[in-house]
């Protein structure tokens, strides 16, 4: 077990320790597509781009019984005791949760919530602790959706958490269980309200974002004291724009990277918050790349003390995840059926699923070594030369003799 999870994570000035006041930075990976299934990950089309339409998918392919037979299967198989205990003997010190409200929300009238799924829940964070990883819960999908688009399980493409006034409401309310659930458990490292609220297209809501993390932060206060709160910046957790005030003493701000370079330029301006706040930062999502652009981000983050999760542990058919799920045979026929064609009979699609629900154990999968070693510069790894200069001559590298020769261009015959 990694000795540095230990106790309540708390932000100290610019620096996260915990419960023995030791620095941690943390080393995560994130479980997207699990609680919150993503159509991407499932090399599904627009039409089965989010959960509800993946959902809709399965019921009319196998009945509402069968259906739910699958989900209580998929989400008791997706993530497992062997993921976990895999995650932490690569290295890694956190994972990252991503949840779906609808998930979540009991389905029984008489329950606000599903205890089902909650216990699912309960059962990772016991692993947890276990073989030694913090747990960030992650609001990925909030309540009318914070985005507007198939990362939240939208319904209608429209940013519905800031239009309807009861959707702020069961946002608040549900922060305020998960913390009155989880208030005494360490293993949790902290609450990240909002996954990426609002892409620049709906700009004209970003006024309401601070609000809703001033009532959100307070509803947690009411019944947790200890526990972390993060915070993350809009259009895809990259403009921070909207962070005017300090909302909390125990704070710490996220950013997301993707496809830009992996250069000290594109993270300057988290940089320069972080000095003005005096707060610790965390690159909450990065990856979807190649495995030599790994090798140049994580290592920026790591020389300027940035916290950060990879996104994201397994998903299907892949090379640049941990784990590789396996396409069962006759996928395609999913597929061609959300294009618009044949429907496959029953017993036929049941058997994809099926087999599906079995790829995706973690014995079951294509295990990519090379991936986790790349994020954290294991032999063996490629680094590219332009990789080593972050921290500049005599830190990030070193020059062992300087070449004095006069060098000939091939091409020209020119003498430089």
């Amino acid at each position: 077990m990694n000795s540095e999870v230990n106790g309540f994570l708390r932000a100290q000035g610019q620096a996260i320790v915990n419960g023995q006041g030791q620095e941690v930075l943390l080393r995560g990976v994130g479980l997207g597509s699990w609680l919150l299934p993503e159509g991407y990950m499932w090399r599904f089309p627009e039409q089965g781009d989010r959960p509800r339409r993946m959902e809709h998918m399965i019921r009319q392919l196998i009945g509402e019984e069968k259906a739910q037979q699958f989900w209580e299967l998929y989400y008791t198989r997706f993530i497992t005791e062997l993921d976990i205990r895999q995650i932490a003997r690569e290295g890694f010190n956190s994972i990252r949760i991503p949840l779906n409200y609808r998930c979540l929300r009991g389905t029984n009238d008489t329950e606000a919530y599903d205890q089902r799924h909650l216990e699912i829940l309960d059962q990772v964070l016991d692993w947890c602790e276990t073989y030694g990883l913090y747990a960030i819960l992650d609001l990925h999908g909030a309540p009318g959706g914070q985005t507007g688009t198939n990362i939240d399980d939208s319904a209608r493409d429209e940013p519905e958490l800031f239009t309807v006034v009861e959707n702020k409401r069961r946002t608040i309310e549900l922060w305020r269980m998960l913390a009155a659930r989880y208030r005494d458990r360490w293993i949790v490292a902290g609450y990240d309200l909002l996954n990426e609220p609002l892409p620049d297209w709906f700009s004209q809501y970003y006024q309401d974002v601070m609000p809703l993390y001033r009532e959100i932060a307070s509803a947690i206060r009411d019944v947790d004291s200890r526990h972390m709160i993060i915070l993350e910046g809009v259009h895809w957790s990259t403009d921070w724009s909207i962070f005017t005030e300090r909302i909390d003493d125990n704070l710490m701000l996220q950013f997301h990277k993707y496809w830009n370079n992996p250069d000290v330029e594109s993270i300057e301006q988290y940089l320069a918050v972080r000095e003005t706040w005096n707060v610790p930062i965390f690159m909450g999502e990065g990856g979807e790349n190649n495995k030599l652009y790994y090798t140049g981000l994580f290592q920026l983050l790591e020389d300027r003390n940035i916290s950060w999760n990879f996104w994201t542990w397994k998903k299907l058919e892949t090379t640049n995840s941990p784990c590789s799920i396996r396409k069962p045979e006759g996928w395609g026929e999913l597929v061609h059926f959300l294009e618009g064609g044949e429907q496959p009979d029953a017993e036929r699609a049941a058997g994809i699923l099926w087999d599906y629900l079995d790829n995706m154990l973690l014995p079951n999968c294509e295990y990519h070594s090379d991936v986790v070693r790349a994020l954290f510069r294991r032999p063996s790894v490629q680094i590219p030369a332009v990789f080593y200069d972050y921290l500049g001559e005599g830190v990030s590298y070193g020059v062992r003799e300087a070449c004095l020769e006069p060098v000939v261009n091939f091409r020209t015959k020119e003498t430089t």
